[in-house]
């Protein structure tokens, strides 16, 4: 080989080289890495996780890459039309329902039956109340109603069949007539003599004993307090010779005996009522313990000690704090008590040979009446019907009055007290 042609051969060797590192020099760091991992197979690894985000957003509409962010006048253009779909949507009436319910696919029958199940609550529901509340209302006023009709007819009126609620001629002499009869003034009160003391003393007492169970620990609480609750489960029919024949012959640990040589007689005196209502075994007084305690139970700790940080002992504490927030329950038990002993004529009728409260005396109305009429004491008290339903209306009239003044009162007491859980 000549000069010639090796000086040729070195010239084409170099040209070759150059043109082989030309691609590399102009490949940019991006390719070069890329191709590095293709030689390395970490290629497949890499594009793997995006696939995955790709398949976890499938169902996600995207918005298209504008360049230029969303403006708010956009989305709450958005927002509206979305609004106004699902407004079309609750406004298609339940014919079309009915009628495209076949058309519908799985998703568009759920909220469609779910809607039509709404709208068929809405409508049925008020009704089937005011059926419901109508006809409790109905049963409860029905005796008063009846009452009412029957207390302002005369008695002739009453075999006559064509009167059923409206009488033909309206009367007032039958509530003059019971109030002569009863002797009304005077059993009224009696009546409320002995209804408000009772319930007086019932209430600071019965207080004081759910104050005690509530906070204080001592031997034989459980004890005590099954006894209270045993009032409450024996009827006190049970109970009821032993209190006539303790009061009938009553006597303390036979002191009174020793200095006056026989027993005090407290059969037909108030004093046997008051007695019972000041040791607590008055009328329901084991549920008036009971609500006191549940109540006071309720009350957070932290007044009483700071009653006794400022120097109160448990009385002055009970007095000064307890109390003022025990309003509603303190007056709650009292309207309860008077409405218990207002209508109470069994406790009543062991203590007292005659009449000696309104109970008592609408018990014994029929007879009442027949005597006021004929001057004896023979006859039908079906024949004075008239007089005996006046009698009772004239009975509820008083517990009616309270209950209207005192009825906001009343209602908070129940919510606040415990009774209403």
């Amino acid at each position: 080989m000549s000069e010639k042609d090796l000086e040729q051969f070195n010239a084409d060797v170099q040209e070759n080289e150059a043109a082989t590192a030309a691609p590399v020099d102009n490949a940019s760091p991006e390719a070069i890495g890329e191709a590095i991992k293709e030689i390395n197979g970490e290629a497949d690894a890499s594009a793997a996780p995006e696939k995955a985000d790709d398949e976890l957003q499938v169902g996600v509409i995207k918005p298209i890459a504008t360049g230029k962010p969303e403006s708010k006048r956009a989305l709450k253009k958005a927002e509206k039309k979305k609004a106004k779909e699902l407004k079309n949507i609750y406004h298609v009436s339940n014919w079309q329902i009915i009628k495209n319910y076949r058309n519908y696919n799985q998703q568009e029958r759920k909220h469609y039956k779910y809607i039509f199940r709404r709208r068929i609550t809405e409508k049925v529901w008020p009704v089937f109340r005011f059926l419901i509340l109508f006809g409790l209302g109905f049963v409860i006023l029905y005796p008063m109603l009846y009452m009412l009709s029957t207390a302002i007819r005369p008695q002739t009126e009453m075999s006559d069949p064509s009167v059923m609620w409206i009488p033909k001629e309206v009367i007032f002499s039958n509530f003059v007539d019971v109030w002569v009869a009863m002797n009304f003034p005077k059993v009224l009160l009696q009546t409320i003599l002995v209804n408000v003391v009772c319930s007086m003393i019932q209430v600071v007492t019965c207080g004081v004993t759910g104050y005690g169970f509530a906070r204080f620990k001592f031997k034989g609480k459980g004890l005590m307090f099954g006894i209270v609750i045993l009032q409450i489960i024996v009827p006190v029919q049970v109970i009821l010779i032993p209190l006539y024949m303790q009061f009938r012959f009553f006597d303390v640990f036979g002191l009174i005996k020793l200095f006056t040589g026989s027993a005090v007689n407290l059969v037909s005196t108030p004093m046997a009522l008051y007695l019972q209502a000041f040791f607590c075994n008055g009328i329901r007084a084991g549920v008036f313990i009971l609500l006191f305690r549940q109540f006071f139970r309720g009350l957070p700790k932290d007044l009483e000690d700071a009653a006794y940080l400022d120097g109160c002992g448990p009385f002055m504490t009970f007095i000064r704090v307890m109390v003022p927030n025990a309003k509603t329950s303190f007056l709650t038990v009292f309207i309860f008590s008077i409405v218990w002993y207002w209508n109470d004529s069994y406790v009543t009728g062991m203590f007292f040979t005659d009449p000696y409260t309104i109970a008592m005396e609408i018990d014994r109305l029929g007879t009442t009446m027949v005597l006021y009429f004929t001057g004896e004491r023979n006859g039908m008290a079906s024949d004075y019907l008239v007089w005996i339903e006046a009698g009772c209306l004239m009975s509820l009239m008083p517990i009616l009055i309270m209950y209207i003044f005192l009825q906001k009162q009343f209602v908070e007491g129940i919510e606040r007290s415990g009774l209403a859980n």
